[in-house]
């Protein structure tokens, strides 16, 4: 059986951070965050508009890096965006056994795309989607991606991930020493044991009879990690968090917000993962940074 860990974290607060979902009357969208400049004009940044993190942002990352600072991972893949980059090497910076492992990044992991209305005014979007007779997060922008479009990128990595986990786990098994380059109950010290059930502290933890074959990290964008999780959920049959609410599942996670899962593949079966989610948007390590804290809302 092959067994793998993947830490999903978003990116710290940018410059230009813009997140739309319909309110209580279901016709509008709102902006959340944002500190410089930037924000006065409510520029949608999506792909097109590469900003870096913001200070609150960089201190977001910081701050996830020393949630993180105990977990040993074995691989950390980023969007190839700048504001994600410079949230995956803040994390790894405060890593105890990780600050020299490289990078990888990856394009399947950047923020969904928003064509003709990226570097545009929010109220621009907004305007488009109206005059389609749509609601803001279901609308796509001449351009831009639709939600299928960035879920099939999602699905496509974690077929990626998977196919690793199955390729580390047979050359453990060809090699001579076996197991004992799999990774020890010492190296891996959760922090979010106390967020959660028993039985996600079960799935979450390793030990002589549980090895990880690989524990990853991922640093993407919120549009496109609500994506993923929604295909774990409703294509994958994830199994989630027993005290976790609908809202809090259709949540944005915040910046810096991490999730962590547990994949297992019987005989390398990619088609039939099964997939614990042991935690869903922690946000525990946010509580000093003195940015804005983000209500669960719905897209």
């Amino acid at each position: 059986m092959v067994r793998f860990g993947v830490t999903v974290v978003r990116q710290g607060m940018d410059s230009i951070h813009l997140l739309c979902f319909p309110q209580e009357d279901g016709s509008n969208c709102q902006e959340i965050g944002g500190e410089t400049r930037y924000n006065k004009d409510k520029i949608l940044q999506g792909q097109g508009v590469d900003e870096p993190l913001s200070a609150t942002g960089f201190r977001q990352a910081d701050a996830a890096g020393s949630f993180l600072s105990n977990v040993k991972f074995t691989h950390v893949f980023s969007s190839d965006l700048l504001r994600a980059k410079q949230t995956a090497a803040a994390i790894l910076g405060k890593n105890k056994f990780c600050k020299d492992l490289e990078v990888k990044y990856d394009a399947r992991l950047r923020e969904r795309k928003y064509g003709v209305a990226e570097g545009r005014p929010l109220t621009d979007l907004k305007a488009m989607a109206k005059a389609a007779g749509e609601q803001c997060p279901s609308f796509t922008p001449s351009g831009g991606e639709t939600l299928d479009e960035v879920k099939e990128r999602a699905r496509d990595f974690f077929e990626f991930l998977c196919q690793l986990a199955i390729e580390l786990e047979q050359k453990e098994q060809d090699s001579a020493a076996g197991r004992s380059s799999g990774l020890c109950e010492e190296q891996f010290v959760f922090p979010w044991t106390n967020h959660c059930s028993e039985i996600e502290r079960s799935a979450g933890n390793s030990g002589a009879s549980n090895i990880l074959n690989a524990n990853v990290l991922v640093v993407s964008h919120g549009a496109y990690m609500r994506s993923w999780i929604g295909y774990f959920v409703s294509d994958l049959s994830c199994t989630l968090p027993t005290n976790l609410t609908k809202s809090q599942l259709s949540s944005v996670s915040p910046n810096t917000g991490v999730s962590h899962f547990v994949v297992k593949l019987e005989n390398g079966d990619l088609l039939k993962p099964e997939i614990t989610c042991v935690c869903l948007n922690q946000d525990s390590h946010l509580v000093d940074v003195g940015a804005e804290s983000i209500d669960a809302k719905v897209f």
